[in-house]
């Protein structure tokens, strides 16, 4: 009705104000499902046509231009000035200090039928170095660890892989810390360096290999080299965040006093970063092992060629004995450094008679070790480990009488798992990708970066789309993309169940922590093992792998976003009459979007590296091709390309993922 207004010698009738109209705006989610569902209309239409399918003997221009370049490589190794000068100088430094520390505790030297120091004297060494950066349980686990190994009959076999790791380290580190520093201090550097360091990390330990034996060849050079550039990532980014965390009224304060950049440096910013500093070291060591166990496929000396061999050979028995050698080493190296990060704070918090003795204590330690040295160098007895490993045998009996009963009386419940997941999921996912037209395929996958992680994830994966073309094994990156995508839906399934119980319990998070914690620890290799007693060697076996593998890390992220709910927001929820399933459902796990972002972005990243790893163990696609271009020379560069396909699906993945978790937290 209008409503009449009246002025002074005037009528005037006010008309009534417009309806307001609501545009309502599309989610994100129901773009998606459109996508999705265009998807299955399109596929049900063209099947089965362009789908770029390749033989697993043809090969692509591509693929023989990258034989061609290795073969040219080879030929000319000798004479060109490149790898005179520079490629085999960089292979003869790192020959010679493998080599040395080969010949110092694994391998005969200087004309010895055993190594400088025998396996007393290492043991003492590993007991009295970790006494001294860590304490005394320590110095008991790490005996026992090194010791233990020698009781399985991996004793030169583990101090190969000890060398070489020492090695990889060592070099890594000289580069990593300055360059750490450098990143802490300056923002211009860091903003430079942090694009490659993350595109260093997305990368699976596979891709580093192959490229490498094109300029180092096989062996233990490249295999050092390839560890180097992957353990130094985390040194870098763990420097650069301890320098950046010292307070800046410190600093302030260091200055004020007249100190110099680099007495400012020297005396504040490095001794109060120390402990995370070493926590960087920490992780260096732990990506070091890990690459040195895979580097066993180009021929790196230890325990992960051993692995790799019982793996090939579906020997069960001996992969568990070497596996739980390596986990071993794995726990020794994370414990004496993760003590060495706290050594401070627990010097701080002990005792003054303690204090006061451990000088004395460790002059007496240092000369037991110096005793122990000495009577591993001279005597027989004391340099090659007693025994005939009685325990690893007996260890890969009782691991073969297990997978033996297993698969006897498990089969039907292993067997129903498998192919339940398979033909349930994994088959009807694969089938999706592969038997769809590339161009529909990369056509979706353009459009979900775009709709997920916006423009700019979307032009990231329309050029890994193209790239991925380009390589010449659309084919298996599609079935590698299946099998990731279907082990990440089982990660964030066990992630947000486990995360969700931690983040609102905290007995839970102090019972589970530990075992996710130590979880994390151990190299991917080893997840292969007990699967592979279970389900023999199939593509699931890498699936299940992977989802344990990636599981730890996404559970906790998920457990922290959900513990960092305001307590207040909850007790909201809760006085409104919310029930536990609503808190979850509605508050918690949206108020956490952002860290569910972010643990599918690491799941990807964890589930890849090990997806591909399965190669090993019946896997195929991408990880078989990468493995038989080691191992057959006719397809080395069908294995580079399906390395570089690697790559572009991490790229592709973490881009995506690491914008999406950039909207959700905005």
């Amino acid at each position: 009705m209008a409503v009449v207004m009246e002025k002074p010698g005037t009528t005037e009738t006010a008309e009534p104000p417009a309806p307001v109209k609501h545009e309502r705006k599309v989610g994100r989610g129901m773009l998606v499902a459109g996508i999705l569902v265009g998807w299955l209309v399109l596929f049900a239409v063209l099947r089965g046509k362009q789908t770029l399918t390749l033989a697993a003997a043809d090969l692509t221009d591509l693929h023989r231009w990258f034989n061609d370049a290795n073969d040219s490589i080879g030929a000319n190794r000798n004479s060109n000035p490149l790898f005179l000068y520079f490629f085999n100088e960089i292979r003869l430094v790192v020959d010679n200090l493998v080599t040395f520390f080969q010949g110092l505790i694994s391998q005969p030297a200087a004309g010895r039928p055993l190594p400088q120091i025998g396996w007393l004297g290492v043991v003492g060494i590993a007991g009295y170095v970790s006494w001294a950066v860590g304490n005394w349980r320590v110095a008991l686990l790490a005996v026992a660890g090194f010791t233990f190994m020698g009781l399985q009959g991996l004793w030169q076999e583990s101090m190969d892989t000890l060398a070489l790791t020492v090695s990889a380290v060592l070099v890594a580190l000289l580069f990593a810390i300055p360059l750490g520093v450098w990143a802490g201090l300056s923002d211009r550097f860091n903003r430079i360096v942090t694009p490659f360091l993350d595109f260093m990390q997305t990368m699976p330990t596979f891709v580093y290999l192959a490229p490498l034996t094109l300029f180092f060849l096989i062996g233990g050079a490249s295999a050092t080299i390839a560890t180097v550039i992957y353990a130094a990532p985390p040194a870098i980014r763990i420097t650069a965040h301890a320098i950046r965390s010292v307070p800046e009224t410190t600093a302030e304060a260091a200055d004020s006093l007249g100190a110099t950049s680099r007495q400012s440096l020297l005396k504040v910013l490095l001794p109060m970063s120390k402990r995370t500093v070493v926590m960087g070291v920490n992780q260096s060591i732990m990506a070091a092992l890990a690459m040195v166990t895979i580097a066993a496929l180009i021929d790196a000396p230890g325990l992960g060629k051993t692995v790799v061999q019982a793996l090939q050979s579906l020997d069960v028995g001996t992969a568990f004995n070497a596996g739980l050698a390596i986990v071993i080493m794995a726990i020794v190296l994370d414990r004496v450094t993760t003590a060495a990060s706290a050594r401070e704070e627990t010097a701080r918090h002990s005792s003054g008679r303690l204090v006061a003795w451990r000088r004395p204590l460790l002059a007496a330690g240092g000369v037991v070790t110096a005793v122990l040295v000495y009577l591993s160098h001279t005597y027989v007895w004391a340099a090659e480990f007693p025994g005939e490993g009685t325990i690893g045998s007996s260890i890969a009996r009782a691991a073969d009488t297990a997978t033996t009963w297993a698969q006897d009386h498990l089969s039907g419940l292993t067997n129903a798992f498998r192919d339940g997941i398979t033909n349930g999921l994994l088959n009807p996912f694969q089938a999706l990708l592969t038997d769809s037209p590339w161009w529909l395929v990369g056509a979706v996958l353009v459009a979900l970066g775009t709709v997920l992680g916006g423009r700019g994830a979307g032009v990231t994966a329309a050029a890994c789309v193209g790239l991925l073309v380009g390589t010449g094994m659309w084919s298996d990156s599609m079935t590698t993309l299946a099998s990731t995508l279907v082990a990440t839906i089982m990660v964030m399934l066990l992630g947000i169940g486990f995360g969700v119980w931690m983040g609102r319990s905290l007995l839970v998070d102090r019972v589970l922590r530990p075992s996710l914690d130590a979880a994390q620890v151990m190299p991917p290799f080893v997840y292969l093992v007990p699967f592979l007693a279970l389900f023999g060697a199939t593509r699931f076996t890498a699936i299940v792998a992977a989802v344990v593998y990636a599981a730890p890390v996404a559970i906790k992220i998920i457990a922290d976003g959900v513990r960092n709910v305001a307590a207040t927001t909850v007790e909201a929820a809760t006085s409104t009459g919310c029930n536990t399933w609503q808190i979850i459902t509605k508050v918690q796990l949206p108020m956490a979007r952002s860290a569910l972002t972010l643990a599918t972005n690491q799941g990807l990243i964890y589930v890849l590296s090990m997806v591909v790893v399965g190669g090993l163990v019946g896997a195929g696609a991408l990880g078989y091709d990468v493995v038989a271009g080691f191992s057959q020379g006719q397809l080395y560069g069908k294995g580079l390309a399906a390395g570089l396909a690697i790559v572009l699906l991490g790229v592709m993945f973490d881009r995506i993922t690491q914008a999406a978790a950039r909207r959700a937290s905005a």
